[in-house]
């Protein structure tokens, strides 16, 4: 009996096998569920968007690119404002500066003195030219009175051909004489011009660059130690551009005289007429830019050279 009893316990199926096989078939059951009602609803999903009406080409319309109105800003760039004209004044000569009447910031008219050169020397050389023309008129008007005694002479058959020949011809030399002396004369005086160093445009001092007592040569000879070369530099500051680095892609929206439209980035609120006065024939390989320079009408004291402004061009 207790063999029987110990077969039929090994026979019986555990309860917790039970659960699993149970539970198996179960789990499969409801995979295979999800997975119709996926398929159900994609299809389901496929066929609605298929019953919607696909639009043909016939029934789109484009919508056309209208070109920018007249005054609109096509591009806008930045870049720096700058005199039109930056004058540096340089000696003609070497010389030390005697005096000097101006300062930066300074405002000068044509024509206006602002250094002085030293120029004893050639004030010496230039009344040494004038006593030469002096003595040199006094020459030639013995010889014309001899010529002309030489004349009357001949006339009366006292001297002879030659005897007036001479004359005529040490009234020439003499003329001769005259001449180069009146040239030393007009030489010794350029340099005394040269010597007051005057302003060649209406223009604002924008730096000084030599003091009294300086030695100021024409050129420079190398180094950072030599003597000035400049005395002082200047601009009319009512001649003012904007230079601007534009790129190669942005060059199809800019031509000569379109207008512009200038704000300085201190003071954004001020507006500025202007134009476009030069396009650089060659471009900055390096950078693919091209140089464009707008000048700026009726410019005033917001806008300082150096600074950043804001460029728009604007459509014509």
């Amino acid at each position: 009996m207790t063999t029987s009893s110990d077969q039929l316990k090994r026979l019986t199926i555990p309860a917790e096998k039970k659960i699993r096989r149970r539970s198996g078939p179960v789990i499969m059951v409801l995979i295979a569920g999800g997975i119709l009602f996926g398929t159900a609803a994609v299809y389901l999903f496929t066929r609605h968007n298929d019953s919607q009406p696909v639009p043909s080409k016939a029934s789109i319309v484009p919508v056309p690119v209208l070109p920018p109105k007249s005054g609109d800003a096509v591009l806008t760039v930045s870049g720096y404002i700058i005199p039109r004209a930056r004058i540096e004044i340089t000696p003609r000569f070497q010389g030390i500066v005697h005096w000097i009447g101006v300062k930066k910031g300074d405002r000068v008219k044509k024509g206006d003195v602002m250094v002085h050169l030293e120029d004893d020397e050639y004030r010496s050389q230039y009344d040494k030219a004038a006593g030469q023309q002096a003595l040199a008129e006094a020459n030639l008007l013995s010889t014309e009175t001899t010529l002309n005694r030489q004349v009357d002479l001949a006339k009366s058959n006292v001297q002879s051909q030659q005897a007036l020949d001479d004359a005529r011809r040490a009234r020439d030399a003499a003329n001769a004489e005259l001449r180069i002396a009146k040239s030393q004369v007009a030489l010794a005086q350029t340099y005394l011009d040269w010597c007051v160093i005057r302003a060649p445009i209406d223009g604002t001092i924008l730096e000084k660059l030599v003091e009294p007592d300086e030695l100021v040569v024409p050129q420079s000879f190398g180094g950072t130690r030599g003597p000035s070369t400049a005395l002082v530099s200047l601009a009319d500051l009512n001649d003012l551009q904007v230079e601007i680095d534009v790129n190669e892609a942005d060059l199809s929206k800019l031509h000569l005289q379109q207008r512009c439209r200038v704000s300085p980035e201190a003071y954004p609120e001020k507006k500025y007429t202007g134009f476009v006065t030069e396009i650089a024939p060659e471009a900055n390989r390096s950078k693919g830019t091209l140089q464009v320079k707008v000048q700026i009408e009726n410019p005033n004291g917001f806008l300082t050279p150096e600074l950043t402004a804001r460029v728009e061009f604007l459509a014509d």
